[in-house]
Order: structure tokens, then C-alpha cells, then sequence
């Protein structure tokens, strides 16, 4: 249930505005409508702390327990936090010395180690020493110039070097070698003892890693003081007052109230604008809809203000797809033994966990019904066989039945599913657009007779099944009718204004009824994707059954690895396909776009 807002205005005099906020915040049920940035340098301070934290976690030991290390006093944390601010800089300093220092060794290390004070000494009294690397031409050009004062050195890279008291005369090419200004001896030496600071910063980070506790709690504290410092550039005021909008939940209006009352502020609760766009989303789960919450979150969707909250029909689908995809009751016993790990290492029963475990028994209830068992055939040989639905065997031959007859059931079984999961969308939205009074409900009514039409129609062309089709096109006529007729009405919009505006869309009409075909054809991925994950675990298991002997432990490894990848595509699958099945089929018809703003209020976290 997305939960009904509330816009409130709070006003107080310029010397209480800090009180006001403290208040806003203590209570913490209030959205800021129009949030602004921070100050820069608590923004500074937290995004410090961040990088800080990071790089600490390269020198982290992971057998370290960090429950055992206890928190540091504010004093002794920033004691703590300058000392490794300070050797990540340093180290960074090092690195960039020291990769200098390798550049400039690469570079002279083929002339050898010498000294360029004495050479600085030399061209004092008046030998200006300049060094090359020439061709054998322009060597002989320069041996014949009574000019050029040269002394012939060894050969580099198979090149002759020379050294010249003043430059070689521009008409004779030749590649100089800029001198140093440190010895190579004195940069490998820099080279060692920048090495040998490094590794005292890095005792300095590993040392320190440790606290890793103390810089969450130092981050909660600096993100604290963010949010305080958006919600103070947030104000709006004159030289008398300072006043603050935002969004709060029907619900908690009544604490708005009493720290109002109790404070002196002024204030007012209004209901929100039809035209407000910014409307934030509180979505309110029960015990079993909030099952699929965390997918939300990682999908990173949420049902706009004035949007359906469909939470609960997604997460029964979503279960259905999952187990349908990932397709093998071994799998599904896997995933629920890697539940049962999490769940005793976390100690508690999370959503996460809780989800985890409905989508395993799912899957291993649609492996038994399909005697699907890490894709062995001979499976069917043991007792399991009881527990299979004939109309839905992944091995029907087993049971004197052709390929066929299982395959056709569960495309139908994909197919049907895929209608009522899209007929369920249109009667959602027709239910949200009566309680509206908005008669375009009588499109969605059309399109329920098209999705029905719809899928008849894929029944007979796919699984060829005896349908008479003159009823599904005397369908998918009454649909195109009652869509274009009242597709485009409104609130407020006349029946005639609404008919002649539904007129100007009936080519897009036309080719929605088309898509709509294909949005019924595409729950045919259920059984596709299914299927293929049984086709790859068949495969292994073949590769791996024709070796024998000394081979014996070549195919235990092809079998693990080949069941293992096999897990992550099927995986992989349930985003893909699952997923969008929810969120663009589903979610299309029942006319969500996910266009929702979470709420975000505003409070004290984490203390």
C-alpha cells in the first residue's frame, strides 16, 4: 500500500531556526521538498572519510574479527584518523618519487653511473661537456671537422656515443643526451630509502585497519551532519523568519503537531497538489509482499505517488518465473542449503533470507513436478518419478509419452500465465480508474477481451490446438473499439472529446493490439529458458559420463564446473527474463512506469 501525503509548511522566527530543525530531525517523518547542497566543507568531511575508509580495507587482515576491536573516543579517532591521512599521502608521494626516480634510471642506465657534479665541476674550467648517440655517417662528418673537439666512448644499441666539448654543429644530426641531475647510485639509493618509507606507511595502514568500526560510526556521524547542513541551505526566509516545506505521511501528521506546539512553531498541513510531480513514495509492505523489497532495491524501482503498489502480485510471480527458470529441484535444494548457511551466519531471518528461502522451495516444487534433478534422466528411475506431472515431464518418454506432449504443456501453462498475469495488470488499473471515476477504464476493459484473444490465438498458432478463430478476431475487434473509443478519455473530459481525441490514436491502437500479441507470445521465455537450462545440464552430464578410469576425476570437475556456470546463467535468466516480464508486461498493463521518489526523510541515522 503506497501510504497518502501530506504537504507541510513550518515557519519560525530567523533565531529558532536551528531549534526547528533540531525538532524536524528528532522526529524524523518529514521529506524536504526541494533539498539543497550542503556545505562544502562538511560534504569534504564525509567524502574524506569515505576515500579514508576505502583505501583502509586493502590492508584489512579478513581473519581479523572487528567486533573484538572497540570504538575509539572522538579524540582518539581523529588522532588516529590524521596519522593515516598522513601516510596515505605520504605513500602516494613515494609512489609518484619513485616511479620518477625508476623513469629517470631506465632512462641513464645504459651511459652508466657517474657523477654529474663532476661534470658541473668540468664545465666550470671550461670543458662543457655534451654527449650523443650518432650514425656511422655523421660520426665520420664529425671525426672529418677540425671544429668539433670529440672523444669516442662504447657503442649503445649498437649505435656509436660520443662526448663533445661544446655542441655538435646543427648540420650534423645526432641525438643528445640530456644530462641528469642525479647520479644513478643516487636514484637507485632514492629509489631504496622511499622503499623502505613506504613499508613504514604501510605498517602504519595495516596497523590501523582495525578500526573499521570507528570509521562507520565517524561516517554516520559526518552523513548526520550533511543531512543537517542540505536541510539549513534548505530554508527559506527574510529578515524576520525562516520556513521550511516538505512531505510527511497522513500518519505522522499528529507528531508534526505536538513538536510544533510544544516548540511555538507555525505551521501548516495541507493535501497535496494534483499537478505536484515531486510527491515522494512510502510504500507500506505487509509480511509477504515485503519479501520482494529487497529486488526493488537492487533493481532500484519504486511505483510513482499516484501509481499501484503491486508489490505483492510481483512477488508471487516473481516466485513463479524464479522457479520456472532456474527449472532443477537439485538446484533449488542448493540454493536452499546456501540459505540455511546465511541464515545461521547472519543469526536472524532477514527478507533477504526469508526470499531466499521461498525461491528455493519453489524451485525444488517445480523440479519435483517436473523431474528435473541436476538433468539426469535417470532420476525418473527412483521414487521421484511419483512426484512428476506427466503434462509438464521434463523426460516424458519415461512415462511412454512423446516429446510433444510435454512440451506443448508447459508452453501452454507459459502461455497461460502470461494472460492472467497480464489481464490481472488491466484489472488493476481498472479498479484504480473507477475508484477515480475516470472512464478510460473501459480501455483497459478492451484490452482484458484483447489479452484473452490474444491468447487463444498464440494457443493455435503454437501449440496448434483446435480453437475457432472466428470468436478470437470478433475479440480483438471489440478491443480495438473499445480502446480507440475510450482510450483517451479523462476526468473533466467530455465523451465526445474523449472519442474524437481516442480517433486521432487509432494507428497507435492498431499497433499496440499487435504488440500486445507479442507481449502474450513472450511469456513462451518461461519454457525456452527452462528448457535450455535442462538441455546444458544433460550436456555435462554426457561429457562427463563417457570418461572413465584415471578420467574419473576430469569428470567429477566438469560436472561441478558445468552445473556450477549453468547456476549463474539461470541466474542471470531470472534478470533478464523474470524480471522484465514483471516490470514491463506486468507493470505496462497494470500502468506503472516506476516513476516514484522514495522517501527520504529527514533524520538523525545510525546513533
Amino acid at each position: 500500500m503506497i501510504e497518502k501525503m501530506k504537504k507541510v509548511h513550518i515557519v519560525t522566527s530567523v533565531s529558532g531556526k536551528e531549534e526547528m530543525l533540531k525538532g524536524l530531525r528528532d522526529i524524523g517523518v518529514v521529506h524536504l521538498a526541494e533539498k539543497k547542497v550542503a556545505e562544502r566543507a562538511v560534504t569534504d568531511r564525509f567524502q574524506a572519510l569515505s576515500r579514508t575508509a576505502m583505501a583502509l580495507k586493502e590492508y584489512a587482515d579478513p581473519k581479523q574479527k572487528k567486533e573484538s576491536v572497540k570504538l575509539l573516543t572522538d579524540k582518539s579517532f581523529e588522532e588516529m584518523y590524521e596519522k593515516v591521512r598522513g601516510a596515505i599521502e605520504e605513500k602516494n608521494t613515494l609512489t609518484q618519487e619513485i616511479s620518477a626516480a625508476n623513469m629517470e634510471i631506465d632512462r641513464i642506465s645504459a651511459w652508466g653511473d657517474y657523477s654529474p657534479e663532476e661534470l658541473s665541476s668540468l664545465k666550470e674550467h671550461g670543458f662543457d661537456f655534451h654527449f650523443y648517440r650518432i650514425g656511422d655517417k655523421e660520426f665520420q662528418t664529425a671525426l672529418q671537422d677540425e671544429s668539433v673537439r670529440l672523444i669516442r666512448m662504447g657503442e649503445m644499441d649498437k649505435q656509436k656515443t660520443i662526448a663533445v666539448i661544446g655542441a655538435l654543429p646543427a648540420e650534423i644530426q645526432a641525438t643528445e643526451f640530456a644530462l641528469p641531475e642525479k647520479s644513478l647510485s643516487a636514484l637507485r639509493k632514492e629509489v631504496e630509502d622511499a622503499s623502505a618509507k613506504m613499508q613504514e606507511c604501510d605498517r602504519i595502514l595495516k596497523e590501523n585497519s582495525v578500526y573499521e568500526g570507528s570509521f562507520k560510526a565517524e561516517m554516520v556521524k559526518a552523513q548526520n551532519v550533511v543531512n543537517f547542513s542540505e536541510a539549513k541551505e534548505t530554508l527559506e526566509g527574510d529578515d524576520d523568519f525562516v520556513w521550511l516545506s516538505g512531505y510527511v505521511p497522513e500518519t505522522d501528521t499528529e507528531s508534526i503537531r505536538r513538536m510544533a506546539s510544544e516548540k511555538g512553531f507555525a505551521f501548516a498541513i495541507d493535501d497535496v497538489a494534483e499537478d505536484d510531480e515531486q510527491i515522494p513514495t512510502k510504500v507500506r509492505y505487509t509480511k509477504v509482499s515485503g519479501l520482494i523489497k529487497p529486488v526493488f532495491d537492487v533493481l532500484g524501482i519504486l511505483p510513482g505517488y499516484r501509481e499501484q503498489d503491486i508489490s505483492l502480485w510481483f512477488f508471487l510471480f516473481f516466485t513463479l518465473f524464479f522457479a520456472m527458470i532456474i527449472g532443477d529441484g537439485a538446484y533449488g535444494i542448493l540454493i536452499l542449503l546456501g540459505t540455511i548457511a546465511l541464515h545461521v551466519k547472519q543469526k536472524k531471518m532477514t527478507n533477504i533470507t526469508f526470499l531466499l528461502y521461498v525461491l528455493s522451495i519453489g524451485t525444488i516444487i517445480w523440479g519435483a513436478v517436473t523431474g528435473t534433478w541436476f538433468g539426469m534422466e535417470s532420476a525418473m528411475n527412483t521414487p521421484l518419478r511419483h512426484l512428476v506431472i506427466k503434462r509438464f515431464a521434463s523426460y516424458p518418454e519415461a512415462f511412454g509419452l512423446p516429446a510433444s506432449y510435454a512440451q506443448n504443456g508447459v508452453m501452454k501453462f507459459s502461455f497461460t500465465i502470461g494472460a492472467i498475469q497480464m489481464a490481472l495488470g488491466a484489472i488493476l488499473s481498472i479498479r484504480k480508474k473507477i475508484a477515480a471515476k475516470d472512464l478510460s477504464w473501459v480501455a483497459d476493459l478492451g484490452w482484458t477481451i484483447a489479452i484473452i484473444a490474444m491468447y487463444f490465438l498464440s494457443l493455435n498458432l503454437v501449440i496448434h490446438e483446435d480453437i475457432p478463430l472466428m470468436p478470437v478476431f470478433v475479440g480483438v475487434g471489440i478491443a480495438f473499439f473499445l480502446v480507440v473509443a475510450f482510450g483517451a478519455m479523462a476526468p473533466g473530459k467530455s465523451v465526445g472529446q474523449g472519442m474524437k481525441d481516442g480517433l486521432k490514436d487509432a494507428f497507435t491502437v492498431f499497433l499496440n493490439t499487435i504488440s500486445c500479441f507479442g507481449n502474450v507470445m513472450s511469456y513462451i521465455r518461461l519454457f525456452a529458458v527452462g528448457m535450455a537450462g535442462v538441455a546444458i545440464s544433460q550436456s555435462f552430464n554426457n561429457m562427463a559420463g563417457q570418461m572413465s578410469g584415471p578420467l574419473l576425476v576430469a569428470a567429477v570437475l566438469i560436472v561441478v564446473v558445468g552445473h556450477g556456470l549453468n547456476i549463474i546463467m539461470c541466474f542471470l535468466s531470472v534478470v533478464v527474463h523474470g524480471v522484465r516480464l514483471n516490470v514491463l508486461e506486468f507493470s505496462g498493463q497494470a500502468g506503472l512506469e516506476w516513476t516514484g521518489i522514495p522517501y527520504e526523510p529527514f533524520r538523525k541515522i545510525g546513533e
